[in-house]
């Protein structure tokens, strides 16, 4: 575990092809199949995501960002600290608890992550350069879809061709939500396999986990967050770090974007010179 004094983390370089790229956002755009949306009113409304991306660039990288919420509430979003780094930035809406149960919203993450594999180069990005992030509910889910490979090979997708797992202040255990329909108390910890610490694995892409200041932070966010990197190292995994960011809580994103961004560039970094 590292733990992070941010104003030694905005140094960040942009390139000068990310400052002058130009940039395109498409809106609403459906991540199930058009019979899938016909059967179910919810999926049609809701199972929506946004692009953010370099216009007429070849190539670019794209980051998944799924939103927080608790798995009840929150909406689809484009970061500003990620925009104009010439990355490309897919926002997603996933179906609520109580509209629907909130396993659910592990489908939709992996339906919307399969959408970017199937669809980003279609726009000019790279299908071997896409990682997946999310602030809290979001990081769970971002988890999840990475770490558990059925939701992703029910897409046809293979979960290890994510660049990398970039989980924003996420739950490690059994999901609060999925714990309060079965009738198990918030502060129960459960870790079944609607946890993402039940499917730690060796093979897993590179995973960056990051939290708010251990005293400041959601109902032992980061003692679950630093259990998980635990594990993940003990199972073999060469690439799991945890980042706590000192005197920030759970509302973390802000000095944690410029850690998500040298994360990317340090894999993309990695990949290249391994070419």
């Amino acid at each position: 575990m590292k733990k992070i004094t941010v104003l030694l983390c905005f140094f960040i370089g942009v390139s000068a092809f990310a400052q002058k790229a130009e940039y395109e956002t498409k809106t609403n755009i459906q991540y199930y199949n058009a019979a899938t949306n016909k059967s179910d009113s919810y999926i049609n409304e809701r199972c929506v995501l946004d692009i953010y991306y370099p216009k007429n660039t070849k190539g670019f990288t794209t980051i998944v960002w799924f939103h927080g919420g608790g798995l009840t509430g929150g909406s689809k979003e484009i970061p500003e600290a990620l925009k104009n780094k010439g990355f490309a930035i897919i926002g997603v809406n996933y179906r609520l608890s109580p509209k629907a149960k909130a396993a659910r919203a592990i489908d939709d993450a992996a339906a919307a992550v399969a959408w970017a594999f199937n669809n980003i180069s279609n726009y000019g990005g790279d299908n071997s350069a896409i990682f997946v992030a999310g602030h809290s509910a979001g990081g769970y889910l971002a988890s999840m879809i990475g770490l558990d490979k059925k939701y992703l090979q029910k897409e046809g997708i293979d979960a290890n061709k994510i660049a990398g797992l970039i989980p924003f202040s996420g739950q490690c255990i059994t999901h609060f939500e999925i714990r309060r329909e079965n009738g198990i108390p918030e502060k129960q910890p459960t870790i079944d396999e609607f946890a993402p610490l039940f499917h730690v694995r060796a093979d897993a892409p590179p995973l960056l986990l990051i939290t708010g200041d251990r005293e400041l932070e959601m109902l032992g966010r980061y003692e679950e967050n630093a259990y998980m990197a635990r594990m993940m190292k003990l199972v073999g995994h060469k690439e799991t770090k945890l980042y706590e960011l000192d005197g920030y809580g759970h509302g973390m994103t802000e000095p944690a974007f410029p850690l998500l961004v040298n994360e990317i560039n340090r894999i993309l970094k990695e990949k290249q010179i391994k070419k």
